[in-house]
């Protein structure tokens, strides 16, 4: 290995050694604290324009397989590891970490001092951008600080055209804002017929399909950069037809009904969150990734109602419609990575949406 830097725009430089592509990169620096899964978030494309560090200090012991992928083609920026594991392929991970990161043109680094990186991310209140670069010189810092990230995310991994995921029951449509395989998986274990629509899809567009229920995706990046026709979509479609709203789907839901979004001081990314439901104070622990939050005071309560919220800072973490067949949450029900307590939530949505028919 060769060595190779982090570079933070507050001036901050930590050396280590590069593994994966031998890239020069820039993007937003958030941290992850799931134990486990690092293939599945980092094939994740809420991840889009993010450098991702791992607080877990043992990263790439299980290889990559086919069956863990989130999306085909990730986004991600790069990788930060505490220490990289060297893992030998067989029949099911036939590919190592490094191997993959090569593959798709992504550079990491190991021998960070990644609690330390962390630590920074947490007292800082605000996002931070920085670069992987193989020389700390003045004219890398000047590259990184007039880098500009781009807005408007889900433009840049959605879906452009329609597909479908054919099944033989309930129909689904799924408006992909930056759409996890997890979601699919979970649909198709139902036998649901789904055809995924871009983020761009009208009212009228989902409506001739016909669906039984619609959900709204994870996705990338702030609510406000999409365009108020996503708004106005959701506004009709929600007194039509069951909707489940998932991550940026569940911010775009609070939106279209007069809630406001704001940022977060410091980004929450893994799967130990423990989420307490409202009604039941029944607690799962949810897998999550999210850089916004619904403001609560925001929240009109005479058109929905709170039905979960993160037991660490409060925040709103599920909303109900009062009027229509329409639900959300901020966490990740299908886990990928994480645990499976909340994938009940796809259960009564089939249950919305068979009552829906009778």
């Amino acid at each position: 290995m060769t060595a190779r830097y982090l570079i933070l725009e507050d001036g901050s430089t930590y050396r280590g050694e590069g593994f994966g592509a031998p890239a020069i990169t820039t993007g937003e620096l958030v941290f992850n604290t799931s134990m486990t899964g690092y293939q599945e978030i980092i094939t994740d494309q809420i991840y889009h324009n993010q450098i991702v560090i791992f607080t877990q200090p043992n990263i790439g012991s299980s290889g990559i397989n086919q069956a863990n992928y989130e999306s085909i083609l990730p986004s991600i920026k790069g990788v930060i590891v505490r220490e990289l594991a060297d893992v030998s392929t067989n029949r099911i991970s036939r590919l190592s970490l490094d191997q993959y990161l090569k593959q798709m043109n992504i550079p990491g680094i190991t021998g960070i001092d990644t609690r330390a990186v962390v630590r920074k991310l947490r007292q800082s209140g605000t996002t931070l951008k920085a670069s992987i670069v193989p020389e700390a010189d003045e004219h890398a810092f000047d590259q990184l600080n007039a880098t500009v990230l781009t807005n408007h995310q889900v433009a840049q991994v959605a879906a452009p055209k329609p597909y479908p995921n054919p099944g033989i029951g309930t129909s689904v449509v799924v408006i992909d804002f930056g759409l996890k395989h997890g979601i699919l998986r979970e649909l198709s274990k139902r036998d649901c017929n789904v055809t995924v629509l871009p983020y761009t899809a009208s009212a009228e567009d989902i409506l001739r399909l016909d669906p039984d229920g619609v959900i709204l995706s994870t996705g990338p990046g702030s609510p406000y950069d999409l365009d108020k026709s996503v708004i106005e979509m959701i506004q009709l479609i929600q007194t039509q037809i069951p909707l489940f709203a998932i991550g940026l789907g569940h911010e775009l839901f609070a939106i279209a009904n007069q809630a406001q979004i704001v940022k977060l001081p410091a980004e929450h990314h893994g799967m130990n969150h423990p989420i307490r439901e409202v009604v039941t104070t029944h607690i799962i622990y949810a897998s999550q990734g999210q850089g916004y939050a619904i403001d609560r005071q925001s929240v009109d309560r005479r058109r929905l109602f709170i039905t979960h919220v993160d037991l660490l800072n409060d925040t709103v973490q599920g909303l109900r419609h009062r009027s229509y067949p329409a639900f959300s949450v901020q966490f990740f029900p299908d886990g990928a990575p994480g645990p499976d307590e909340a994938n009940g939530l796809f259960d009564e949505f089939m249950e919305t949406m068979h009552s829906r028919e009778v």
